[in-house]
Parts: structure tokens; sequence; C-alpha cells
């Protein structure tokens, strides 16, 4: 046995002893100033607009990575350069041991970063079973998904024309396959709300090609699918991008880096949320693994992008993870453990789902954050057939959808407002555990409590924003309003006065305008998307 122990371990060391994955980060970027005193050259308006309604700076940061610097490593001997993070200001390669600590004689060069733990001195992870991420339990009984909305209350939120309407969602997954030709999306493509989407892991916009993973196309019915009188997703009109960012058979650390270079992407097209049914412990190269007590929010590198992108108003909506029966690793995986809202599994009758990986994070915080339904949920399948499934990937996308829909009743509200008003409506807020978080978040009180506080604080506070006919607005005084709207070019398109608490936008077309409400010497200004 030990000599059979002896040539397993000989043969593992030379199999992973060819080629290492590191990150190289770059000590500066190219033409700061002038990017960040013309934004425009670096975001799209979008993204731009977003990020001025609700307080989000641009920053250093959003600058794209120098391309001669990649340019120079790609002419590197044995390197192969894989993907880029502005954020981080890197890029990740892959190559033989001497090849990647040469490239620290490169003068632009700041840091390496291997992931493999032993080269980088930090302890080794023990190889224990790995997880397929996208392993999903389906089988073909038919069904409604009423019970995992209802569950949320994401039906009263409908009912009110919440729908996810004027907001935008990137999915990252392992694939979408038929996502572009089945008839669960037709509402979508048919209204204009199937944005686009790419690749990472190919280089490649053929993101819908049937030949990859069903868990995206699965993952995005939960949200977006549509199917009359027999199913609705919990976003109905959001609109989406699809990003691929994982390589389902194997598992190495270049997919993190592939979902920050989304991630990125997502910022800069002005996406509201994210959801991702990803997590990232173990690898199939042990040395590149985590351990349990790296799941602190801050260690991998995907959870480092994670806390970027909520720093730049980006929420967050992740999977908790599918390992709660696990004895090694059974709490939440990275980028669960960052500054998101990480999502754990219940069955249909609120019960906790034992799979469900547990928290709390290594350094004490909650987790997950809630919980919706993750046991068999229905969901539609590459073929357009409703389908049952289980687990915490279904779970997150479930609420990300409810989350959308919330938030359009008020676009203003920041990332992390909107993170809390929806803990505070979980049914757990005062007494978190590690196996629910806060709980299963109901969106009737989370919504009566935001028009509450808005009503009670004498802000001015608009309702169905977006607007199909009449924008209506709370008025606590008894003061009426001057309003003047003006287009994204700034011209003057309607102007009205002793306005009291709506006004008629049924003659204009579909767009973004801006709505300026003048009163005693005071005026606010607020985007105004009509549909």
């Amino acid at each position: 046995m030990k000599r059979l122990l002896l040539i397993f371990f000989l043969v593992t060391c030379y199999s992973y002893s060819q080629e290492e994955h590191a990150w190289i980060y770059f000590k500066d970027k190219p033409n700061v100033e002038a990017a960040l005193n013309n934004p425009s050259t670096i975001l799209s308006s979008k993204a731009i607009q977003r990020k001025s309604l609700r307080g989000t700076p641009i920053d250093e940061r959003d600058i794209p990575v120098n391309e001669a610097y990649i340019s120079t490593i790609k002419t590197q001997e044995n390197i192969s350069v894989k993907a880029k993070s502005k954020w981080m200001n890197c890029v990740h390669v892959i190559g033989s041991l001497e090849a990647i600590s040469n490239l620290s004689n490169l003068g632009f060069v700041s840091e390496i970063e291997f992931a493999n733990k032993n080269i980088n001195s930090r302890a080794s992870v023990e190889n224990k079973k790995l997880e397929n991420k996208l392993e999903t339990n389906i089988d073909f009984n038919y069904g409604l998904a009423l019970n995992q909305t209802k569950m949320l209350s994401t039906d009263y939120l409908h009912e009110n024309d919440y729908t996810g309407e004027g907001v935008t969602i990137a999915v990252m997954d392992g694939g979408f396959a038929n996502v572009n030709t089945i008839g669960a999306f037709d509402r979508l493509k048919l209204n204009g709300k199937l944005l686009g989407g790419f690749d990472f892991t190919n280089r490649s916009g053929n993101y819908s090609n049937p030949e990859l993973s069903n868990h995206g196309t699965l993952v995005l019915s939960n949200m977006a699918g549509f199917i009359e009188n027999n199913f609705v997703g919990t976003a109905p009109d959001a609109a989406y991008y699809l990003f691929i960012t994982e390589i389902g058979p194997t598992e190495t650390p270049v997919e993190e880096t592939y979902w920050v270079e989304a991630a990125e992407r997502a910022d800069s097209l002005g996406v509201d949320l994210i959801n991702t049914s990803l997590g990232y412990t173990l690898f199939d190269n042990p040395d590149y693994s985590y351990a349990p007590e790296d799941m602190d929010g801050k260690t991998a590198f995907i959870s480092r992008g994670a806390n970027i992108a909520t720093e730049k108003g980006l929420l967050i909506v992740t999977s908790a993870g599918n390992r709660g029966e696990e004895n090694y690793f059974n709490i939440i995986s990275a980028p669960a453990d960052a500054n998101v809202l990480s999502v754990g599994g219940v069955d249909r009758n609120r019960n906790y789902v034992t799979f469900s990986s547990r928290g709390p994070s290594a350094d004490g915080r909650v987790k997950p954050d809630v919980a919706a339904q993750g046991l068999e949920i229905v969901a539609i399948d590459q073929f357009n057939n409703l389908v049952q499934a289980s687990g915490t990937s279904f779970a997150s996308p479930i609420l990300a959808g409810s989350v959308a829909s919330f938030w359009q009743a008020d676009p203003s509200l920041s990332n992390l407002e909107v993170m809390q008003l929806v803990k505070a409506a979980s049914s757990l807020f005062n007494t978190p555990n590690n196996r629910l978080g806060y709980g299963i978040p109901d969106f009737r009180n989370a919504l009566s409590d935001l028009l509450e506080s808005n009503q009670d604080s004498g802000e001015l506070f608009l309702y169905q924003n977006p607007v199909v006919n009449q924008l209506k607005f709370n008025n606590s005084t008894d003061q009426t309003y001057n309003i003047t709207l003006f287009d994204m070019l700034g011209q003057v398109i309607l102007q009205k006065d002793q306005v009291q608490n709506e006004i008629d936008l049924s003659g204009f077309s579909k767009g973004i305008y801006i709505a300026m409400f003048e009163q005693n010497n005071s005026r606010q200004s607020f985007l105004i998307i009509k549909k």
C-alpha cells in the first residue's frame, strides 16, 4: 500500500509540475488623469448614469489595464496570458515556474501571486473530494413556479407592477445552451431585454452554444423565463447580459479571473446586479485549493474581485454552495464569503436542506445572508421543458430576480441599502443562524417598509419608475411642484407648474429622461425610465 501511495504521489507531482497559474500585478496604468476627466472613454453612458444616480465614485480601478504591458508579457517564452483584471491591475498567466518567476524582471511588474499555495509559502490543503459546481439533480416532472415565487412574496411585487423593469442583470455561469432559440425566452428577446453576452473562457460571442452546459439556461429561466400560463421568472422584465466564466469539466484558478473580468465588463456596461451560481473551494491541483479558513472574504481572488464590484455599486447575489453534508468543507464557498448577498437553500415548506453550505464565514460574519427555495425548484431546460432541479444554484437566481423587481421600486437606492432592506425583511433578522442566515425574505414587507420610510421622511419619492403612463410621486406637504422634463441631451421637452402628485407621460416614447422638481427655491432631479 505504501508503495502504491508513493507511486501515486510521484505521478501527481509530475502531472502538476509542468505549468503553474499566477496573477501578474502591474505598477501603474496609462493616462489616468485624462480618463478620469472624461469617463465616457472608459465606461458606457449607462454605467456613468448608474454611478451618478447612486453616488458611486469613478476611480483609477475603472481604467483598463495597460495593453502594452500585456503585449510584452505575451512575447515571453513559455507564458500564456489567459485573462486580465482592470480592478486588480493584473493578468492571469499559465506557464512554467521559471518563466513566471522571470516576469519579475520586467520593470512594470509590481508583484507575482502564484495560485499554488506551496509556492506562496502557504499551508497546503488536503485533496478532498471535488465538488461539481454545475451538478444538478433533474427529472422531468412538470410543475409550476408558484411555490418558489410565493415563498418570497415576489408575486406581490409583480401584482404591483414591479417586475424588474429598468434593472439590468448579468448572469455568470458555465453555459447558456439554446437561450437564443427556445420559446421560454421569446418574450425576453421580443422586448429587447436579452442584451447579449460573451464566453470569456473561449473568447467567443457564442454564449448560447448548444454544446456547452445548460446550467446557465436553467439559472436564467428562474429570473427571466416565461411560458404563458405555466411559468414566470422572478424578474421577467429585467434586461440581461450572459457571461460564461466557468469551465465545467475542470476546476482551475483561471476561472476566478474570468469571473472578475466579466464583473468588470458588467460594471462598464451599467449592470445593476450580478447573479453567480458558482463557487470555488477545491481545485483539480490540490496545491491551488483553498482551506476553510480562507473563506474570510479577502483571501480568494474571486472574493477580492466581488468586494470591489460591491464598492463599485454592483449588487452581487451568489449561491452559498452545496457542501453542507460534507465533513471537511461544509461552509460557504468563494465568493459567497465576500461582501455579497449569499443565498442558502430551503425546501418547499421553508425548512433548511442539508446540502446547503453553512456559515459563518471564516472571520465570523453571518453567512449565508438569506435563503430561498433550493430543493425541487422548477426551471426550464435547453429543450424548453419544465423540469425539477435542486441546489443553491437555483435559490440564488430566484432571490436575485426578486431583488431586481424590488429595486425597481426605488432605483436611487444603493446596492448596500437594498441588501440591508432585504435582510431586515427576512424571517430570522433578529436571530440569524449558520444555516439560513437572516432567513427567508418577505418582499411584501420589504416594499411596505420602503414606501413607508420614504413617506415618513418627507423626501420626494417617485412611484412606478420605470413609468408606463403616469409618473406618480409622494407629496407630504400641501404645496405643489414645478416640474421640468429633459431628454438625455439636456433639451427641455416638458414644463408643468403646480403639480400635486402625478404627471402624464403617456405621449412620450420609451427612453431615459431627467425630471427636475422645484419647490420653495429648492430643486431635485431624478432619472426617469419611460417604458
